[in-house]
């Protein structure tokens, strides 16, 4: 991937890091799925210990209220709870949960009417060359600054793809399990995303250091 920040420190200060390397096996998830749903004694609590970052890191991503983020958590691991005999092993149990988790958030914004992509995407695109590296020569701390700040700015669902994919190095099967988002439309919001970051910076910064 051309996309890069300085390091990991970045990704920390954007969201909570998330590590998803300890992300079990499927035949670990469906043993401990079973166990959950067979009432055995702390079973469901170590499902939630173990996805409860991922959980924030999502709603959080799509969100960006924390106290809206707190209870929409919450409602997540209900909706876990009571869902928890749909779970088939098809992916991964942490992909499965950040789908619901995903759910709920977009389902939260939807309610409030704010909008999860931006109408002028088609323009932008036009006005912006593409490129796949379009900040792999960003070194200076006052344009990791106002990085932060463009991606922050960035419309929720191209916020958490790119964050996931870039941040995260995530795969895009992994984010469209995730998100919810067909592999086609992940790429195309990857795009997009990157050519409004291109755009943000240049006009502070200048083309040439982009």
């Amino acid at each position: 991937m051309g996309f890069r920040l300085q390091g990991r420190a970045i990704a920390t200060e954007i969201a909570l890091t998330v590590s998803f390397s300890h992300m079990h096996s499927r035949a670990d998830d469906t043993t401990l799925v079973r166990d959950a749903l067979a009432l055995k004694a702390g079973a469901f609590e170590r499902i939630v210990s173990a996805q409860q970052r991922l959980v924030w890191y999502v709603v959080q991503s799509i969100v960006r209220d924390t106290e809206d983020s707190r209870e929409l958590c919450q409602e997540v691991f209900l909706r876990v709870h009571q869902c928890l005999h749909q779970f088939r092993g098809e992916s991964s149990l942490a992909s499965w949960i950040g789908r619901i988790a995903t759910n709920v958030a977009l389902r939260h914004l939807e309610k409030k009417r704010i909008p999860l992509v931006d109408d002028d995407d088609g323009a932008l695109m036009d006005a912006v060359p593409s490129d796949d590296d379009v900040l792999a020569e960003l070194e200076a701390a006052q344009v990791n600054a106002c990085l932060l700040q463009a991606i922050e700015n960035l419309p929720p669902l191209q916020r958490l793809v790119l964050t996931l994919y870039h941040l995260e190095e995530m795969q895009i099967s992994d984010v469209a399990a995730i998100s919810g988002l067909a592999e086609g439309t992940i790429k195309s919001h990857l795009h997009r995303s990157r050519a409004k970051l291109r755009v943000q910076l240049a006009v502070q910064f200048g083309e040439s250091n982009i």
